[in-house]
Order: C-alpha cells, then sequence, then structure tokens
C-alpha cells in the first residue's frame, strides 16, 4: 500500500485526501517500482573512458585485481587490447590518509607527465563542478593538493596549461593559475563577488547556454581569455526551505525572467603572469547580447566569439585581437525563428599546419547542415550534401578528410553514424551497418581511425564497444548489459522484436505526420478496449519518441502497461526531431499553441483508426514542458483526457528564465498575445476533468512560483484539482530517501483512481 503518499485536493478552499489504490496487483506493482527507484536493481553499466595518444590507445578505471579500494587508471592498446596499469589506485593516497582518492574525473597534462584528478565534488545547481584537484607527478609518484590553503571543494575546472607548466582554476568566482612545480599561485582577477563572476557564468548561462567552464589557455600557454558576467541588476529569486531548521532559510540567486534585465557579459585576455585584462570591444549592449562560445582561434594572437543577440536569431562569429582588443565580424548567420548554437570546431589544413577553416552547423537551407567557412573570406561552403538533416558531430579526421555524424534520414525515431567529405563533394555515406537498428552515439578518436560506440534500442539496454572506422568492425565489448537485459524481460517483454511494443506514424491537421510509440498490456487483446496513458514533452528542447533505451522512465512506463494500460507518445511539431527546420520553428512565437492542438489530434485520429482504444479512459502526463503541454491539453481541449498529471510545469511563460523563453518566444513586450496564448494558467476555466499539480518548492528552475499562481487561479475559478508539493526538491523531485519511488507512486495510484484499468468488451 503506498498509505504515505499523500496529495491535497483544493475545491473552494476545501482540503480532501486522495483515496487509496485500487491496482488488481497493487503489492507487485509497489515491490517493482521500490526495486526501480529505491534500490536501483536496473541501473545500465557504463564505462568512463578517455583517449590516449590520438586514439592509439584509451584508458578507463578499474577495480584493483587485489581486491584493493579505489580503482586503477588502466590503459588498453585500442587495436591489440593489450593492458597495462598506469596509475594503480594505491599511489592515489594522500598523506595521512588511509584510502585512495576518490576519481571523479581525470585529465592529463599534454606532456603526459602528469595526471590532474578530480574528486570530493559538490553540486553547484544542476552539476557536481565544485570540489578538490589533485596533481600525481608520473615520474616522482608525488601527489600535491592544488589551490595551497584554499577550504576544501572550493575550486572549478581547474585545467593544465599546453606546455604542461600551470594550472588555471576558479575559486570564489576569482581566476587563479598555479605553477605545478613550484606550487606558486598567481590571482588574475581581484572583483569576483556574488555579482561579479569571472571564469564560469551566471545561472541562466548555465542552464540554458551550457557554459560552466569559462576560460581557455592561449595555444603558447602564455594568456588566458575568460568570460565575466555582471549579475548587477538581474532580478533576484528567493527558494525558501521550512524543513532545515526551526525557522525558515533562504537561498538568494539571480534569475532574470522574459523581458527584464541579464547579466552584462564581456570577454577578455589576461596574461597567466597577473596585470590587467585586456577586454574584447563588441558592439552593443553587453545586457542584451550573450557570449555563447569563446575559443582561441587557431592561435595565440586571436579570440573567435560567437556573440549572440538578445533574441538570439543573429549568430555573429567575431575574430579579435588579443593584444588590442578589436574584433571584427568574420561570419554570420541568421533565422527568422532562432539560431541553434553548436560547439565552434576547426577542420585543419590536414598536412601538420595552422591554418584551419571554421566547422559551422546551419539550417539557413532548410536543413540542419554543415558548412565550411573559409578562414580568409569567411564564406561557407556547403559539406553535407543531402536532404536531412545533421543531428550532430560526431569527429573530424582532417588527415582522411572526413568528418563524422550522426543523422536519421529515414527513420526519425532513430540514429546513425554518416560521414561527408570535408571538401564537400559528393553525398553523405552510412557508417553504421544497416541491419543496427536503434539510436546510436559515438566518441571518435583524435586520430578518426577508432571510435566508442554506444547503442540502445527501445527494449534493449545500451551495449558499449570499441570499433574501427570507417569499416565499423567491432574489436571489443566493453559493457554488453546482457545482465540487465534479461533483468528487464519480465518487465518490458521480449527484449527484441517486442509485440507489445510498437513505433508508428499519425496524421494530424495540415498533412502533418507525427510519430509514435506505444505499449500495449502483456496480455492484450485488439478485440477489447484498453484505457490510455499519454506521455508528453513537446517543446523545443527534447523528444520522447525515440527507439533508444529509456532507463527508469522506460521501465515505469512498461509496469504501466502491465496493470492494463496503453502507453502511448507523440512527438509534436516543434519538438528536435530530424525532419527539417520548418518541422522545429514553426512554432516560434507560440509555443505550447501548436503542441497542445496536434498531441490532441494525434490521440483523436489514433483512436479512430483503432478500435481497442477506449477513448472514455484516457490519461496525458508530463514533467516540466511537458507537464506544461499537459495543463495546457486539459484546459484547452476538456473532455478529451479525463485526467491530466503535470509534474513541474511552466504555468505561465512570462515567469520562466530570458534565454529559453525568449529564445523560442520573443520578448514580451512585442508578443504579449503570444505569451497569453502559451501560457497554460489563462484557459484554466477550461478544466473539465481530474487534474493532479505536482512540484517540489526548491525547485531553482521551474519556480513553485507558477505552480502557486496556477493554484490562486483555479481557487479563484472553483475547480476541484489535487496538488503535491516536495517539499525544497529541485526540478527533478529527486533529493533525499524515498522521493523518486513516492513521485512515481503517486502518479500510479493516481492514475488508476481515476481511470481504472484493464481490457473491456467493445
Amino acid at each position: 500500500m503506498f498509505k504515505s503518499a499523500r496529495a491535497f485536493s483544493f475545491c473552494c478552499l476545501i482540503a480532501l485526501t486522495v483515496s487509496s489504490p485500487a491496482f488488481a496487483s497493487e503489492a507487485s506493482l509497489s515491490q517493482q517500482l521500490d526495486a526501480i527507484f529505491n534500490k536501483h536493481a536496473y541501473v545500465e553499466k557504463n564505462v568512463q573512458l578517455a583517449w590516449l595518444n590520438n586514439g592509439e590507445e584509451y584508458t578507463i578505471l578499474e577495480a584493483p585485481a587485489n581486491g584493493g579500494k579505489g580503482l586503477d587508471i588502466v590503459a588498453y592498446e585500442t587495436a591489440s587490447g593489450k593492458r597495462r596499469v598506469l596509475v594503480a589506485a594505491a599511489k592515489l593516497v594522500p598523506s595521512g590518509q588511509s584510502a585512495p582518492l576518490e576519481i571523479q574525473d581525470y585529465s592529463w597534462s599534454p606532456d603526459k607527465k602528469s595526471l590532474l584528478v578530480y574528486t570530493n565534488s559538490k553540486k553547484v545547481w544542476r552539476a557536481n563542478t565544485r570540489g578538490d584537484y589533485w596533481l600525481y607527478d608520473m615520474a616522482t609518484g608525488k601527489l600535491t593538493k592544488l589551490g595551497g590553503d584554499a577550504p576544501e571543494s572550493t575550486l572549478m575546472f581547474a585545467t593544465i596549461s599546453p606546455d604542461s607548466r600551470r594550472a588555471a582554476y576558479v575559486r570564489a568566482n576569482n581566476l587563479y593559475v598555479e605553477e605545478l612545480a613550484t606550487g606558486k599561485i598567481v590571482q588574475l582577477t581581484t572583483d569576483g563577488s556574488a555579482d561579479i563572476i569571472n571564469g564560469t557564468s551566471d545561472w541562466v548561462s548555465e542552464e540554458e547556454l551550457k557554459l560552466r567552464n569559462c576560460f581557455r589557455w592561449s595555444p603558447d600557454s602564455r594568456s588566458i581569455a575568460y568570460w565575466q558576467f555582471d549579475q548587477s541588476g538581474v532580478g533576484e529569486y528567493t527558494l525558501i526551505n521550512d524543513t532545515r531548521s526551526e525557522y525558515p532559510e533562504t537561498v538568494k540567486y539571480k534569475y532574470p525572467q522574459p523581458g527584464t534585465t541579464n547579466s552584462a557579459v564581456r570577454a577578455g585576455v589576461v596574461p597567466v603572469s597577473g596585470g590587467p585584462t585586456r577586454w574584447i570591444r563588441l558592439e552593443g549592449d553587453s545586457r542584451n547580447h550573450y557570449i555563447a562560445q569563446l575559443e582561441w582561434a587557431g592561435n595565440s594572437n586571436e579570440v573567435m566569439i560567437e556573440y549572440l543577440n538578445r533574441l538570439q536569431n543573429t549568430a555573429q562569429i567575431m575574430l579579435a585581437n588579443a593584444g588590442t582588443g578589436d574584433a571584427r565580424l568574420f561570419f554570420e548567420d541568421t533565422d527568422k525563428a532562432w539560431v541553434d548554437h553548436f560547439p565552434l570546431d576547426w577542420i585543419e589544413d590536414g598536412h601538420g599546419g595552422t591554418s584551419a577553416d571554421l566547422l559551422w552547423l546551419s539550417e539557413r537551407d532548410g536543413w540542419r547542415h554543415a558548412y565550411r567557412v573559409d578562414r580568409k573570406t569567411g564564406q561557407p561552403r556547403l559539406i553535407t550534401n543531402f536532404q536531412a538533416d545533421l543531428v550532430a558531430k560526431a569527429g573530424i579526421d582532417s588527415d582522411a578528410g572526413w568528418l563524422y555524424f550522426t543523422a536519421s534520414p529515414a527513420e526519425p525515431v532513430r540514429l546513425s553514424l554518416y560521414r561527408t567529405r570535408l571538401d564537400g563533394q559528393g553525398t553523405p555515406e552510412r557508417v553504421t551497418p544497416n541491419d543496427q537498428p536503434g539510436f546510436h552515439a559515438y566518441d571518435i578518436a583524435p586520430n578518426g581511425r577508432w571510435a566508442v560506440h554506444r547503442y540502445s534500442t527501445f527494449n534493449r539496454p545500451n551495449r558499449i564497444e570499441i570499433v574501427h572506422l570507417p569499416d565499423h568492425k567491432a574489436v571489443r565489448t566493453l559493457v554488453d548489459n546482457d545482465e540487465l537485459a534479461r533483468k528487464v524481460q519480465p518487465l518490458i517483454g521480449k527484449a527484441e522484436g517486442n509485440p507489445n511494443t510498437e513505433f508508428f506514424e499519425v496524421p494530424v491537421a495540415n498533412g502533418i505526420t507525427l510519430n509514435g510509440y506505444m505499449i500495449r498490456p502483456p496480455d492484450f487483446d485488439p478485440k477489447k478496449k484498453y484505457p490510455v496513458l499519454v506521455n508528453v514533452y513537446g517543446e523545443p528542447a527534447s523528444t520522447t519518441v525515440r527507439d533508444a533505451w529509456g532507463n527508469n522512465g522506460r521501465l515505469f512506463h512498461a509496469l504501466i502497461a502491465q496493470q492494463g494500460y496503453l502507453v502511448i507518445s507523440f512527438d509534436n511539431e516543434g519538438t528536435p526531431a530530424p525532419k527539417g527546420r520548418e518541422w522545429r520553428k514553426c512554432v516560434y512565437g507560440a509555443v505550447g499553441v501548436l503542441s497542445s492542438a496536434q498531441q490532441t489530434q494525434a490521440i483523436r485520429e489514433l483512436a479512430r483508426e483503432r478500435s481497442y482504444i477506449d477513448t472514455s479512459r484516457m490519461a496525458i502526463w508530463g514533467w516540466s514542458g511537458g507537464g506544461s503541454n499537459t495543463l495546457n491539453v486539459m484546459f484547452r481541449y476538456p473532455g478529451v483526457f479525463s485526467t491530466g498529471i503535470a509534474v513541474a510545469p511552466v504555468a505561465d511563460e512570462s515567469h520562466y528564465d530570458t534565454v529559453y523563453q525568449e529564445r523560442y518566444m520573443g520578448l514580451p513586450e512585442a508578443n504579449r498575445q503570444g505569451y497569453h496564448d502559451g501560457s497554460p494558467i489563462n484557459f484554466a476555466s477550461g478544466l473539465a476533468g481530474h487534474l493532479l499539480v505536482v512540484h517540489g518548492s526548491g525547485d531553482d528552475n521551474v519556480h513553485f512560483q507558477g505552480t502557486e499562481l496556477l493554484i490562486n487561479k483555479l481557487v479563484e475559478l472553483g475547480k476541484p484539482f489535487d496538488f503535491m508539493d516536495y517539499p525544497n526538491r529541485t526540478h527533478s523531485i529527486s533529493e533525499g530517501p524515498g522521493t523518486s519511488f513516492h513521485v512515481y507512486s503517486l502518479i500510479a495510484r493516481y492514475l488508476e483512481e481515476h481511470v481504472p484499468a484493464g481490457g473491456v468488451a467493445q
């Protein structure tokens, strides 16, 4: 029994308790959810691998052969598999301690004479980016902690210089350099504070632009280029923790909402010996532009910057003189909606020289294609010459003249490896074998001859192997996850060719076809009618319909199907499926409008095609943007779904962050109607069915504020609904023992209470 799970129902300010679940196999379901979310019984095995010697070797972490503590760093010859222990765990024991360092990450100095180990990390918002760094001298065996007398777990992003003589890192929003031989520390910036951030990023740039390590060594090791953010004037948000101590505690941080003041951002270059920073001169208001990327431009004299305007529809690639700070426009990409930004990559000349062209991804011709931008002229040349999207760059083999990338020309739900000539001649060719369906990801070695290949299907966990390129011959399996595959079979059915799972297409209005998947009950009978649970996301940040292993989410939906439900998901227009620019960007300025319409159209059409769908028993649920779309469907299309479950939703788009919301919606003052129409709260009067809203009060991303505003609106309208608050949990609602189990148990029992399970006669 889920006696501890509790939700609150509000109707005219009357609180009620959600009743107990009624699953026929309730005990079994509870035990299975406990195994997934509490006991972590279905965790995939993975491998932490780093290429060594240009890809001729790789290193992984392994437990010591003698059963000792810690992890050895072990090298393997890529071709032969010959093994050698590079650094034994026993050598990574600090003086005065009995146990080796816990290796959370590691890197080698360019000369391979020193090993840098990251350990004792602490969470900073979403990632553990603050911790301790230890340097191990391969020749002497000496182990030294960086940072001098710096407090524990206060260093960020320690990086060894190209000449292997120094390490740079951030501490307390200032940038430091430390000589490895002597331990001498030079503080390069001194103005770091709560508002002035050097070498790392503000909250919104970390979340939306993926900026964390915000400094770069020059190739000659004499200078460092870095970002500086000035948060003064940015709106301050307060998170309230009611349970940590006797009286509530608060956490305050800067969070810009749409149309409000952003941080001022600039880039500068500072000598590693110390001295003033030379700031790069960029035109325009620094609070209405983003420095999305910053890299040295293949030499130590120039810095290359991706400079985005606030609307994010114009990306200017600027070349700046590191000595004078003067900058000039090198290349510009624009879009009527938004410009997606990808890592700045260089295409070397392949002959050991210093000249290089820029590799740039753009949707200027209607597809996401790769272009080679001439270093001298700034003119782009198409190099992926086909009518399909490049999904992600996988690697560049400059010597042989190939770009490797992933794409899905014929099957949007799957992903494979392709390659194309760097000179743009010919058409891309598939590298992944045709007889391997599913989702494929690659980490290609610097020499372009080897790759770590990870692949899975909807019903089969990841297999990880080393393959040779371009013939894709597997030379070594690193992780097979066969044991997990066998273990999950009772939950999901047959691992391959599962008759209870299906990928399909369904037409909606205006000649558009959506991809979808369906999981059927184990004893499915097409002559009966079954209830439905639709899982939705529907926003530009992600897709749900992929022939890939979905970890705990996949298992949860399998358990729901076992209870007698059809579990279905659709990817509407506006999701980042590889189906062309228009598919992805037609929602600009109206996020939430088309998605909710197409989700509704899709389930109606599918029910028309398939008589076994019981339209009187249908529920929809989603998390984050999926929670928003759940609300929009329930409010704008009442009666289609009898039940909705919205977890951590954005109820009002004007209260999410600037970078995400303005990218897809524009500025509020210029698109008031769009912000109104995309926000579920403005259509709450349409609620006609059962609704459960779930949120963590410590959510720093999608604030609890939006759900509170929605609650007020529903109360004002006299609408009955159910609500669950998880105190101090973040957007993942996963912190604390039992939390994930509790969330998914709540969803399961709310579904069963309002949408009875099982097939019935048609």
